[in-house]
């Protein structure tokens, strides 16, 4: 029994934060933002918008693209860093607000990676015997974001991105997947307070210790290796090679560390799927809201092989290798 994505769908805030903005709040300049992240814009929630407010949505429409109800839904899954609060979950919060049954709902902390790992794990549950899974990646990252940190506020936003998860006996579906973690680099890209090592203080605001930290020249050489990695490993394990990947699907951290990567697989880039230019990094919701707009425009046709390739902060990274 393998596992296929029947639906895709996804939903970004109204809201557009362009670099133009940024230099009007920050020492910076379109110019430097767009030669050294790719980024153009991003989108921003208001204030009183919650995570799962987000998820809902981007799961909405991948119901509807699966063409089922939440109440055939079996299981929910979200991956996000940015939960509306530590508990309940934010899939316990989506499943009541979806009106979805009394069905298993949990979420998933790996960072960038989260959506994959969420994937995957969905993926096991298929293959017990679960159908109809929604898989979501969903995050307000604007809201952890130091607005006076010229290096990290220029590369985040917020938005969802959702799929549901059927069970075939077909030849389609996932492939293979691989997965690692090292917890050795947690803190090169982290936020210092708000849990049990730093619970909330006057002073953890005061230092601004509720605001993601990062280290970003020492991130970007560990991302690129560990992203070639994921996709290499994914492909191995399928008895594939780059030039079978009708398309490419990466996390959408830097222009950079995506070109480097698809450079390393010689993979074209009209065959890699981007949008940080216009969403910046939202973390796990990357991936799933490329996977939907490739399927909209008609890059991702049935019988083709996708490789999903993410990299987050733990550090976490891997790939998901499947036939559309």
């Amino acid at each position: 029994m393998n596992a296929y994505i029947a639906g895709v769908g996804h939903h970004v805030p109204d809201k557009v934060l362009t670099n133009t903005d940024l230099e009007k709040m920050v020492d910076t300049s379109d110019e430097w933002i767009r030669t050294r992240s790719g980024i153009i814009e991003r989108r921003v929630s208001e204030p009183d918008i919650p995570t799962s407010d987000l998820a809902i949505l981007a799961a909405q429409r991948a119901l509807k693209s699966a063409k089922i109800s939440p109440k055939d839904l079996q299981m929910i899954i979200v991956a996000t860093a940015t939960p509306d609060m530590f508990f309940p979950s934010t899939a316990c919060l989506v499943q009541a607000k979806l009106g979805a049954r009394k069905i298993m709902s949990f979420d998933i902390g790996a960072g960038c990676s989260g959506w994959l790992y969420a994937l995957s794990v969905a993926e096991g549950f298929i293959k017990k015997g679960y159908d109809n899974i929604l898989v979501i990646g969903a995050e307000e990252l604007t809201k952890i974001t130091d607005y006076t940190d010229r290096s990290t506020c220029i590369l985040l936003g917020d938005a969802a991105g959702a799929a549901i998860l059927k069970r075939t006996d077909e030849d389609r579906g996932i492939l293979s997947t691989y997965f690692a973690a090292d917890g050795s680099y947690g803190d090169l890209l982290y936020m210092p307070a708000g849990g049990t090592r730093m619970p909330p203080s006057h002073e953890s605001i005061d230092n601004k210790m509720h605001y993601l930290k990062m280290q970003g020249n020492e991130v970007f050489k560990v991302a690129v290796r560990a992203m070639y990695e994921s996709a290499h490993e994914v492909l191995k394990k399928a008895h594939l090679k780059p030039g079978d990947v009708a398309f490419l699907i990466p996390h959408q951290a830097n222009i950079r560390i995506i070109e480097a990567t698809a450079k390393r697989l010689h993979i074209p880039m009209d065959r890699v799927g981007i949008n940080l230019d216009r969403y910046g990094n939202t973390s796990a919701a990357s991936i799933p809201i490329s996977l939907d707009e490739a399927v909209q425009s008609g890059k991702i046709k049935k019988g083709d092989i996708i490789c999903l390739v993410a990299f987050g902060a733990g550090f976490t990274w891997g790939g998901v290798l499947l036939r559309w």
